[in-house]
């Protein structure tokens, strides 16, 4: 399949039909993107459609619902396969069903990830060190249980980052869209390589049209290509994600909450637990995007 004509750097007419389009359906404030939901594992239709045109629109959806604190894992599981995403991403990390807790971790190997602590988490898009053909599309995350304080997310439609780059200068798509623009170094363990180096782009069309981000804002274990496009479009990106857009949207999701998005770019505040508030999350990444298809419904 041909990527659409608004992706190509070379046709203005297209992207700016595109562009409007975009930008004017685009919500403007964190509570257009939320739906009430009686039970994510048996949604009703005009729930699914109203998560479906959310996440058409912004590439993601938050939901409240009456869950509460029920650590049913079919909550985020049902719910998933309700909006087409099925092939779970089960790294090594995950539980044995592929669905990973987020909560601090005691003790073992999962402290050793800042996920898996009450730390924060700079800006960045899920899987982003997986290989070229594993690559994260779908991600779900529901809260059990929120933190005594602090936790919020921030979250951004890579779409709009994509726009707020090209209209600033086209040559920072161009810099991001290169083979070899974001590398992950190779993981050591034992002295051995667990993982090789990943490069790839920032920003890649698929053959299906949709447009899928890839980065990490992390200063370690990540290498830039070196030459003045790439660093001049890692700037830019770096100033769009610290400032004030009314395109950035914050909040906490509290129990019984959840985010359904097709990987866009976000964050998270670090956070204190406490004796009676001990923050889990459950996050299912896919290699499926979320979409509207018979199958989808039951």
């Amino acid at each position: 399949m041909i990527p659409p004509a608004h992706f190509n750097l070379d046709n203005a007419a297209a992207y700016a039909v595109w562009r409007s389009r975009k930008l004017a359906t685009h919500p403007r404030s964190l509570g257009e993107l939320v739906v009430e939901l009686a039970d994510p594992r048996r949604l009703t239709l005009a729930e699914r459609e109203a998560l479906l045109a959310r996440c058409g629109v912004a590439n993601m959806a938050l939901y409240a619902s009456r869950t509460g604190e029920d650590p049913d894992k079919d909550i985020p599981r049902l719910l998933g396969r309700q909006l087409g995403l099925v092939n779970l991403d089960a790294n090594r990390l995950a539980d044995d069903d592929g669905i990973s807790p987020l909560a601090v971790a005691p003790a073992g190997t999962r402290t050793e990830f800042i996920p898996y602590t009450d730390r924060g988490i700079r800006w960045h898009t899920d899987g982003y060190y997986n290989t070229l053909d594993r690559q994260v599309h779908g991600l779900l995350l529901h809260c059990v249980q929120s933190a005594e304080s602090g936790g919020e997310n921030r979250l951004m439609d890579h779409e709009i980052a994509y726009i707020l780059l090209r209209d600033e200068n086209p040559d920072h798509i161009r810099a991001l869209m290169a083979a070899d623009a974001m590398t992950i170094p190779p993981r050591l363990e034992d002295g051995a390589v667990a993982r090789a180096a990943q490069a790839g782009p920032v920003f890649a069309v698929y053959p299906d049209g949709h447009l899928h981000m890839r980065y990490t804002a992390r200063t370690v274990s990540i290498e830039w290509k070196a030459d003045d496009p790439t660093r001049a479009a890692v700037a830019a990106l770096e100033r769009i994600l610290a400032s004030d857009s009314p395109y950035i949207f914050r909040g906490r999701l509290e129990p019984g909450m959840g985010l359904v998005c097709n990987n866009v770019l976000h964050d998270r505040a670090a956070f204190a637990d406490s004796g009676m508030h001990k923050r889990l999350l459950y996050r299912a990444r896919y290699f499926d995007r979320i979409v509207d298809s018979p199958s989808c419904a039951d």
